[in-house]
């Protein structure tokens, strides 16, 4: 990790420089997928499958056998660990519905708002090395809440042309009603346009490689909606001398295992921590399976002192984290301050492991520094708001003029005539 004390602001833009492609550096390749799948459908879909997973299959709709066998496999104690991070889940999502809100703006004239579900969501879970089941519940649950008629999942095959039965299990417990074996450009172009197979759908949801983050923003152009632009994983930690080193340690690391293109950073108001986090860092990393992946991300990574609060804040504001963990004394003052971040963590015994899984809150966050404009996934996110208005005679008589007099001013006059018709209806 490269190391700074008290870098000037002039210099953070540059310090904080995420190990991302550009969306041109990737735009070509994505659109071609994307053409191929709009042009031949469920054979462009094979195809890539072949070329990017190394599986050739005839099918990639998941058998009922399929299902059965993963509902046999999956231990139970993992069942129950699912579960109780469902139930979580549920509980936290379930308390964002809210009433319908309606209001008389004049006598006559009542206006209201109700949500309906999106009825046609895409899920989108990446596969690889882990299998993000956790990431499935996390859209999965809300979705179902929301009410979504069609939820379909697609993520890619192994190299038996497989998904692991724990995704499958998952999908089963949280009401998806399609799953496909297809993943990155070409799933996204899936459910975008549709083919034979895999149904269009009005939005998609779940996070990707830099690939996937792309072909989402492309699909934005075709009459779909997106979450987020959700790219790699990355992680803030601000922490002083009360913090653990050993705890910020395996924070920073549960992070960096993610992908080598993952991105962690430590900010303290405490140099000493910087050896101490650095220490932990090195003895922790010995013990991981995905040691190798964890080392890369942390090429990418930082630590940074800074002598005051304000300037840490700043910093922090500026970069805009995903997962912003707070390990402060003064805790109010870095969670009271913070404007732009995915998911907050507070004190020594919050790991943002605990947002991943079973706390309840989403981990489907903005990365990338989209944390400045975008929320996480929640319920509202699976549901669309509609507006209602119904106006008496004595409500249009009471705002008609007004009406005419805009439109006038407008040079609108068919909305003007619609106003005045039924205004010398109601004066005979």
């Amino acid at each position: 990790m490269q190391e700074f004390i008290n870098p000037a602001p002039a210099d953070w833009e540059a310090i904080l420089k995420r190990p991302t492609a550009s969306f041109k550096d990737l735009e070509s390749l994505v659109e071609e997928v994307f053409q191929e799948v709009k042009s031949k459908g469920d054979q462009a879909i094979v195809d890539y499958t072949l070329k990017f997973d190394k599986v050739k299959l005839n099918a990639f709709t998941v058998s009922e056998a399929e299902y059965t066998h993963a509902e046999s496999v999956v231990a139970a104690p993992l069942k129950e660990a699912i579960q109780l991070a469902r139930e979580n889940i549920k509980t936290f999502h379930s308390a964002q519905q809210t009433q319908t809100v309606s209001v008389e703006t004049q006598p006559g004239v009542l206006c209201w708002q109700e949500k309906r579900p999106i009825e046609k969501v895409g899920l989108y879970i990446p596969g690889g090395s882990a299998p993000l089941f956790s990431t499935l519940l996390m859209l999965a649950v809300p979705a179902q809440i929301a009410g979504c008629k069609e939820i379909v999942l697609c993520t890619p095959p192994d190299a038996n042309g497989s998904i692991p039965d724990v995704i499958l299990y998952t999908a089963q417990l949280c009401g998806v009603t399609q799953i496909f074996k297809v993943g990155g450009i070409q799933a996204i172009a899936a459910l975008t346009y549709g083919t034979a197979t895999i149904p269009k759908v009005y939005k998609i949801f779940g996070p990707g490689n830099q690939y996937v983050t792309v072909a989402k923003q492309i699909a934005t152009q075709h009459q779909v909606a997106i979450d987020m632009p959700a790219g790699p994983s990355e992680l803030l930690v601000v922490a002083d001398q009360s913090a653990n080193p050993a705890y910020v340690a395996s924070d920073l690391l549960s992070q960096a295992e993610h992908g080598a293109d993952s991105q962690v950073i430590l900010v303290t108001t405490f140099p000493a921590l910087l050896d101490q986090v650095r220490g932990e860092i090195a003895a922790q990393l010995q013990a991981l399976p995905r040691k190798e992946i964890a080392q890369q991300a942390m090429v990418n990574s930082r630590m940074i002192a800074f002598e005051i609060d304000e300037q840490a804040i700043a910093f922090i504001n500026q970069y805009g984290p995903e997962h912003y963990i707070v390990c402060m004394e003064n805790e109010t003052l870095y969670v009271d301050q913070i404007t732009n971040a995915g998911s907050v963590f507070i004190g020594n015994f919050t790991p943002e492991s605990a947002g991943d899984y079973a706390s309840g809150t989403n981990h489907t966050l903005p990365t990338n520094g989209y944390a400045k404009q975008y929320s996480g996934v929640n319920l509202d996110s699976f549901l669309k708001q509609m507006t209602f208005q119904k106006i008496s005679a004595k409500g249009i008589q009471a705002i008609g003029p007004a009406i005419e007099l805009m439109a006038e001013a407008e040079g609108l006059q068919a909305h003007k005539n619609a106003v005045t018709l039924r205004l010398n209806d109601l004066k005979k």
